[in-house]
């Protein structure tokens, strides 16, 4: 989606586009709000800010419905698109490694209430199957900020990956 067509678009569908990049319905409509947006940079930079405002209860709501790490993921709609395409390393992982996550996932939906999150995007299945190690060692608090920063990384690439910098000449762009 050029970032024009972000602009432009109702309210309504913009918000909607936000919710995929984060499932967050009261930033999703503040990053709508917001608009118009000079550049992607301006529009992820105030996206940002607003994430890093997030509450336990919106972590929670966000995590409601988000698949677990290593799990199918099931759904046609854009935002299980965008998860089936960051868990895409999980492919590869070898069976030690899936039933490893499977029972990291169960004890850390028991230590901490949700499912575990993390930005899998260019991360190996080893690699989030160390941090899920890491992070059960965490108190509540702790977790609670690293799940939320988690959380902002992925809506700033999911972002990224929705949003072209028409103002940017197709040349320059990455």
């Amino acid at each position: 989606m050029l970032l024009a067509d972000f602009n432009a678009a109702p309210a309504v569908e913009a918000a909607a586009t936000a919710r995929v990049w984060a499932n967050v319905p009261a930033w999703a409509d503040a990053v709508a709000a917001g608009r118009p947006y000079a550049s992607v940079d301006a529009l992820t930079a105030y996206a940002g800010a607003l994430a890093a405002q997030w509450t336990p209860a919106e972590l929670e709501q966000a995590l409601a419905h988000h698949p677990r790490i290593g799990a199918r993921v099931t759904g046609a709609d854009a935002e299980a698109a965008a998860s089936r395409r960051e868990q895409a390393s999980m492919a590869t992982a070898g069976d030690d490694v899936t039933a490893a996550m499977a029972a990291g996932n169960a004890a850390y939906e028991e230590r901490f209430g949700r499912v575990f999150l993390i930005r899998a995007a260019g991360r190996a299945p080893a690699e989030m199957l160390a941090e899920l190690h890491r992070r059960l060692e965490n108190d509540p608090d702790t977790e609670v900020r690293e799940a939320t920063a988690q959380l902002a990384e992925i809506a700033m690439l999911r972002l990224g990956d929705t949003i072209v910098d028409d103002t940017v000449p197709p040349e320059d762009r990455e």
